[in-house]
């Protein structure tokens, strides 16, 4: 099973917004077929490794890292391949939270004759998934609110101007970020003083998967021609209904937000539309106010923190500028590595204690 998960891993960035998944063969002690799904659309994990293994695979054991599926998606079920390959076992290391497997691919097979195992190394599949995990079972993605800040804790000198607080390797480290997130979403602060792309820039062929890009601007602040809009790949505006037909004309898709719900409220109907989009994980890349707008509702369940070892002194633009209150919540430190000239925190809340171990084996 540890080898299937790191096979599953290798898909994190390609196969969104289906789970990443690896899937062993073994016949008499001997690995046959090995396979993971690559992306989405694509063949699954299952039918990979049956395609290695041929013949031999009538009899192996299947170790998959998540329930083979009984229902007809983007591609067959896989518990049919594996019936009709005449596998004899398959261990999963955890069942599947989507609603139209659920148990359902294992006790398919069960009924087969197929002997079934579940919730072998079954804490670090989570983890793996845990944005597909988050978006079936909390109806929300997994939030990574990512910041760069300076010792004294600013964003940048002063509101409204572009300053780059970290160094070039940080900035490389947040290209993956972005590679394996669903959404990116920033603020309207940040798109006018920066007019970001906001884009995964990795070398590949083909060219990396291009997360949706998010901004919230409900006031409708932001110019429909901004390069986040512009850019190869999907794109919106978080904005209010009085805004959303002016974006709608110049070619921008509205997810509206009313301005007049206040406090968290916006927060969870944008987690829950977006769950809804089959985003499982989101990354929230912003200015103080909205981080800290982010931070008070406490919607993080993971900070990822660039700090780079300099001050802006006075006036910074932090966020200690706010007016936000923050909460209360609690965060585990999961590790902390330099990165050039800067150092990388991660943290991630208290009630994914039980996860820490394997997310430290991630970073």
């Amino acid at each position: 099973m540890a080898r299937a998960l790191v096979l599953a891993a290798r898909g994190r960035t390609s196969v969104d917004p289906n789970p990443a998944v690896g899937c062993v063969l073994v016949r008499d002690g001997e690995l046959v077929g090995e396979g993971w799904h690559e992306r989405a659309g694509g063949p699954h994990a299952e039918v990979r490794a049956l395609e290695a293994a041929g013949e031999r695979a009538r009899g192996a054991t299947a170790y998959v890292t998540l329930e083979p599926c009984a229902h007809h998606g983007r591609t067959p079920p896989c518990v049919g391949a594996l019936l009709a390959a005449g596998v004899r076992r398959v261990v999963a290391a955890v069942e599947d939270p989507d609603p139209r497997v659920r148990g359902r691919g294992l006790a398919a097979l069960a009924q087969a004759g197929v002997a079934t195992t579940s919730g072998v190394l079954e804490n670090a599949a989570r983890v793996l998934n845990r944005g597909f995990f988050a978006r079936h079972l909390r109806r929300r993605p997994w939030v990574v609110l990512k910041m760069a800040l300076s010792l004294d804790g600013g964003f940048a000198a002063r509101a409204g101007e572009t300053t780059a607080v970290s160094g070039e390797e940080a900035r490389w480290d947040v290209q993956k970020l972005r590679a394996a997130a669903s959404a990116v979403l920033t603020g309207a602060g940040t798109v006018l003083s920066d007019d970001p792309r906001l884009n995964v820039r990795l070398p590949g062929d083909p060219p990396p998967r291009q997360p949706l890009r998010l901004v919230w601007d409900r006031e409708g602040r932001t110019d429909p021609k901004a390069r986040i809009y512009r850019e190869t790949g999907p794109s919106a505006i978080v904005t209010s209904a009085r805004h959303a037909a002016r974006y709608a004309a110049a070619g921008v898709e509205p997810l509206v937000l009313d301005p007049d719900e206040g406090g968290a409220e916006p927060w969870r109907r944008l987690l829950e539309r977006l769950a809804e989009r089959e985003i499982n994980i989101l990354l929230v890349e912003c200015g103080p106010r909205l981080a800290a707008s982010c931070l008070a509702g406490g919607e993080p369940d993971e900070i990822v923190v660039y700090q780079a070892c300099r001050f802006f002194g006075g006036g910074h633009y932090g966020l200690a500028a706010t007016a936000t209150p923050l909460a209360g919540e609690r965060f585990l430190w999961l590790d902390v590595r330099p990165l050039g000239e800067d150092l990388r925190l991660r943290a991630v809340r208290r009630e994914h204690a039980s996860w820490v171990p394997d997310l430290r084996q991630e970073c």
